[in-house]
Formats: structure tokens, sequence, C-alpha cells
């Protein structure tokens, strides 16, 4: 590297203090310019610490066209807003550990960096020393022999005082955040090096703590992770008692000792290892003449000398890997932060008010009896497990021009709609989106419970009405005419506008309707049915239907009536995920391998490759250029997913090329 980094430090309390003195001992690194809240702060430190130039706010140290990468310091409950803020200025991105409250709000920055172009690290510093790349090989190498148990431990005993960052529910405090993920992300380390692997996630995460009964944050906690090789982490935090602070690895053949894990000498003083192996204790030194907080910073400037956006030491996907293990962690001792909390969550994770974003937005189109209009790609809320999860999946989904949103009464066992209720009061939008309520799921798809389930349906959403409500089963054994006198009725109450059936026949539907127009009675408006290019070869759950088929297409054509397709990208048939040789998804073999679907998909291919898009996106596209009116259903758990899902809206598929994706053509 000729030229050196330029950094700009996001606020001036202690830790960007040692962070000043690591740049001006790195080797590809300079400190450009130092921002705070508060003038006379940002020149103190300036003068202190050598930094040319002060800035009074955050806001000018973005705007300092000199600064290429910003250290975030300020208190973990703010590191979302910031990296945000900072990826919108193009500034790349070392953000203090850790990255965020929650998972949630790491996905947020992930995915406003790749959205910007900008690198984004977790500042784990220990994670740059060669001593932990060295115990890195030590685990790979099989010098320890089979690895099957780690123990790791961060505390220390910090007086209490409510208003210390350490203690405060409002600041995020306890010990599982502040330093409980150190030993959760050495431990998801240990365990994807036996794999060969920069990182492996635990596949079960359980705990126990002591919270304080003034703040309720962990003062004591110790959790045991589990992972699919094997390997069994016992990891314990404290911000009330002081701990060894140590790692230790047991192996078959040997066990390491790391005395000093977290915070390794640097500036030339070695860092000892321990191998106890056959009686005896060897001890390993690791030097390194670099400062320990220059090796962080020298990452991020090598990472993007070599034009990448991220850095070997933390990964943005070994940081959403530790936030989700640190959020299991919390959740075992019950640990949720007052502004985590569905009643409280006002605000965005960005804080500040929502808005569309420009470009490309999800269109949306009239279903007749519905003065709102409805979004072509709804999404669906059957995955989000906290506030802070569905918030970041929503907000984004309604900034990218979403409107509708479709739960279940079944869902979670009410947690969805609880959770979407919050979101939609807390954000103001109930006379601007348009809600699909499911309710009447087998065993309980009778007109009495139908009733009892919508109410609690609508009491968990906070509103008086749906503007959709899809019966989420059929049931033949009561008269169709039943099920439509008691939707009128909800219909004429003003708590239903529009009614529909998921998994109905079209042939019940119909009859519906006959029954409907004789009586004179609104009728079904919509069908909510799996759709997708992909055949379904068996249903994915008891009693699915599918309306894919030659008949239900010109049937759905000739009335033009509206289907909501679920499952409309066949679950992942379209992706890597599928192919005659990868059968570890028993839901996707069991539902959608067959040999008409598999050329169906090589079509998809062979036409994603000429249009320039994905398969999967070529699948959707499928869906939404169909002669009669189709609204996809999606299920993005993540940001990421929402954004892959968007592509099909630039894909223009002629009446020929439908024809021939769905092998009624040999040539498109």
């Amino acid at each position: 590297m000729t030229t050196p980094l330029g950094w700009g430090i996001l606020a001036t309390g202690r830790i960007a203090g040692i962070f000043a003195q690591g740049v001006a001992r790195s080797q590809h690194s300079r400190l450009v310019a130092v921002g705070s809240r508060a003038a006379a702060n940002a020149e103190r430190f300036a003068k202190e610490f050598g930094v040319p130039r002060a800035h009074g706010s955050y806001e000018a140290l973005l705007a300092d066209p000199e600064v290429q990468a910003v250290y975030i310091a300020v208190p973990h409950p703010q590191h979302v807003e910031w990296a945000v803020k900072a990826a919108e200025a193009g500034k790349h991105i070392l953000c203090e550990k850790p990255i965020g409250l929650n998972r949630a709000e790491a996905m947020v920055m992930a995915e406003a960096a790749r959205e910007h172009g900008v690198l984004l690290m977790e500042a784990f510093m220990y994670r740059c020393h060669p001593q932990t790349a060295k115990i890195a090989e030590l685990v790979r190498s099989g010098t320890l022999g089979q690895v099957k148990l780690v123990q790791a431990s961060f505390g220390f005993n910090a007086p209490f005082n409510a208003a210390s960052r350490l203690w405060a529910n409002a600041a995020g405090g306890g010990g599982i955040l502040d330093v409980g993920c150190y030993p959760v992300s050495i431990a998801r380390l240990i365990a994807g090096a036996m794999n060969g692997l920069p990182f492996l996630d635990p596949v079960a995460v359980t705990g126990a703590g002591q919270l304080h009964p003034e703040t309720g944050v962990d003062a004591v906690a110790a959790a045991t992770l589990k992972f699919a090789n094997g390997l069994v982490a016992q990891v314990a935090t404290s911000t009330a008692v002081g701990q060894d602070n140590s790692l230790r690895i047991y192996g078959t053949a040997g066990m390491l000792h790391v005395p000093s894990p977290w915070i390794p000498p640097s500036d030339g003083q070695p860092a000892k290892l321990l191998l106890h192996k056959d009686g005896k204790v060897e001890e390993i030194e690791i030097v390194t003449p670099a400062a320990l907080y220059g090796l962080e910073a020298d990452a991020v400037a090598q990472a993007l000398a070599a034009g990448r956006r991220e850095t070997a030491a933390m990964s943005v996907a070994d940081t959403l890997g530790n936030m989700a293990a640190l959020d299991a962690w919390r959740a075992a001792i019950g640990l949720v932060y007052e502004q985590e909390k569905p009643e409280n969550f006002h605000h965005t994770h960005a804080r500040r008010p929502l808005r569309r974003r420009p470009g490309l937005l999800i269109p949306s189109a009239a279903i007749a009896g519905l003065a709102k209009p409805v979004s072509r790609l709804i999404m669906g809320c059957d995955n989000q497990e906290t506030m802070a999860h569905g918030a970041a999946v929503w907000d984004d989904y309604y900034e990218r021009g979403g409107l509708t949103f479709d739960t279940a009464h079944i869902y979670g066992g009410g947690l969805q709609e609880k959770l979407l209720g919050h979101w939609v009061k807390n954000r103001g939008l109930r006379e601007e989106v348009s809600l699909i309520v499911k309710g009447a799921h087998t065993p309980f798809c009778n007109p009495t419970d139908l009733l009892r389930e919508f109410d609690t349906s609508l009491g968990r959403l906070q509103t008086g009405y749906a503007d959709l409500y899809v019966m989420h089963r059929d049931n033949p054994d009561v008269p169709v005419g039943e099920f439509v006198d008691v939707l009128n009725q909800q219909v004429r109450a003003g708590r239903i506008r529009v009614f529909g059936g998921s998994n109905w026949s079209l042939a019940r539907i119909a009859a519906a309707n006959r029954y409907a127009e004789r009586k004179g009675l609104q009728g079904f408006g919509v069908v909510s049915n799996n759709f997708s290019l992909a055949r379904m070869v068996n249903p994915v759950w008891a009693g699915c239907i599918a309306a894919s088929d030659p008949d239900s297409r010109r049937w759905l054509k000739k009335r033009q009536f509206p289907l909501l397709a679920w499952s409309s990208q066949a679950r992942g048939f379209f992706t890597d995920r599928a192919g005659p040789d990868k059968r570890d998804d028993e839901q996707l073999v069991r539902c959608w391998y067959s040999d008409d679907n598999f050329a169906r998909r090589e079509r998809a291919v062979v036409l994603a490759a000429k249009k320039g898009v994905s398969p999967i996106a070529i699948a959707a596209a499928y869906v939404l250029h169909q002669p009669f009116p189709t609204f996809a259903l999606i299920g993005p758990r993540f940001i990421h997913e929402t954004v892959s899902s968007l592509e099909c809206l630039k894909v223009e598929l002629t009446p020929r090329e439908l024809a021939w994706l769905n092998l009624e053509r040999e040539r498109p």
C-alpha cells in the first residue's frame, strides 16, 4: 500500500483513545479526524492524540472528504444509527463490538454496507492478532486430537452504578453484550477450525444467569453451546464478579490453555500458549511488533487495498452468527432490553422516520372491493421471532414500496400477529397498509371457531378490521353457504372488506359464489393456493392445494380471479439448494423433485442467463406474468432475501416464454 487509509474516529471515549493510539502505530493507516457531539471534547481529543482535525458533530465527521473509514466508538445502542449513516456517506466502517444490541441491528448495518459498497467489520481486535491464527492452526492440525470441549470466560467485578453503561438497561448493559461476545466468538471460531471453516454456528444454546434487580441487565451469566460437529463449549461472563478470563481447549490428545485470549500482548511482548500433551507442558510464544488496535485498523486497510469489502478476521457472516448466538443466550436467561420490547419499539433501527427508497419499488394492483392497493409481492409474516427482527424486515419492505402483510392465527402461536400489530400501531400505518388475516385452520375450520379465532386475531393485531380475511383451510363437511353467511356478517359489521379461501378447491369457491349470488351476498374475492412454475408433486403440508395446473389457470383467467400465490418460488427449488444429486432437504425432495420440474428448472436457468438474472427471479416472474391477477407471497427471514426477491420485478416475460418455461412449447 502506498497511501495509508485515512481514519475518522466517531466519539471520544476511552476505547476511542486506545484505538487512536493503535492507528498512530499502524503500518497502513493514519488518523485524519475525530468527531464528537461537543466541539470542546473533539478538540481535547485531537490535541491529546495528535488528530489533525476536530469536528463538533458526528455528521461533520462523516462529511469530511479526507475520512475514508470510520471507527464507531459510541455506546452499542447507537451503533446501528451511525453505521447506517456512515455507509450512506460512503465511509468504510469498523464498528466497536458488539456491533449492535441484536442480530437484527447487525442485519440492518450489513445491508446498508452492501447497498452502498463499503466495508463493514466488527472490531474484535483479538481476531487480528497472530495468536488467534495460531490457536486455529493448532486445532486444524490435529495437535489436540479431536477437540471435544471448549471453556472460555470473560468477566470482571464493576461496582454497581445504575447510570453506568455497564449496568444501565437503556445502554444495553450487562456482561453478555459487553464481553460475553468474546468467548462466544472464539468458541465458534474453534468449531469452524475443526471443520476447516472460518467459523461454525451452534445448533443449540442453553444458559442461566442472574439479572440485576434494579436495572434488569445480566450481572453473571453462563451458557453451553452445542455444535453439529460434536463440540461443546462452556462460556461465562460477568460484570459483578471477576473471572480468570482465559481459554481452554480440550482434545483427545491434549489441552491448550490460552492465558490471555482477549487482549493478547503486542508491541513486541510475547503472547504465550500452554500446550498440555503427553504429560508435558510446551510453551508456545507468538510475538508481533504491531500495536493490538493498529492490527484491526490495518486489517481493514489491507482488505480495501485488495478490493474486498470484508476482512478475513471478522466477516459479516461471522458477525451475524455471533449476534444470533448472543440473542439465544439472552433469550435463555430472559434478558430483553426495554427498548426491544414490542410496546416500546417506536423507533426504526436507523433512528429516523420511515421513508420510501429511491429506485425500484414494489408495485401494487387493485383487488375488487378493496379501496387500498395490494402489493404484487406480499410480505409473509410467519418467521419473525422478536420485535427487533420483525421491525428490521418490515421497515425495509415498507421503504421499498411494500404495503401488504400476510399473517395467520396459527403462526407462532399468535406471536407473529402480536408483533405485526405492534409494528403497524407504532408506525401509525394502519390506514396505509393492507392486512391479510388468515384463520379457521384444521381442526378449527367451522363457523363457530372461525369467529372465535378472528376475534383473537383482531385483538392481537390491534385493529378493528381485516382488509382481506382468508380461510386457511376448507372443511367440505360444512355446507359452503354456512361459511358465506358468517363471513358476510363480518362484512356487514365492518370487520372484513374482502374474504377468500386458502387451500380451497376452485370448485368449492365457485359453489360458494353461486350461493352468494343467489342470496344477494358478497362472495369469495380471492383464492390463496400454491402456484409456481414448479408443480407441487406432494403437498407441503396436509390439506395444501395447488392451482398451477392448466384447468385451474383457465378457470382463473376466464374469471380474472385474483390469486395470492404461496410458495411461488417452490421453496428454493430454483436456487442452488436443489438438484438431482442434492437430497439433504427432505421437504424439497418430497414436494418438488420430479423429471418435469427439473426440465422446468433447466429452462429457467437458460432464460435467466439470457436475461441476466437468477433462475429464481425467472420463477417468480412467471407467477407475476400470468394472464390473470396474481400476487406472490414471499417469506424473507432476512433483508437480503427481500432484496433478492425484488430481482423478479426487472424481468419481462412474453406469453411464448411463459408457455416454454412450463413445457408447453419447444422454443420461446
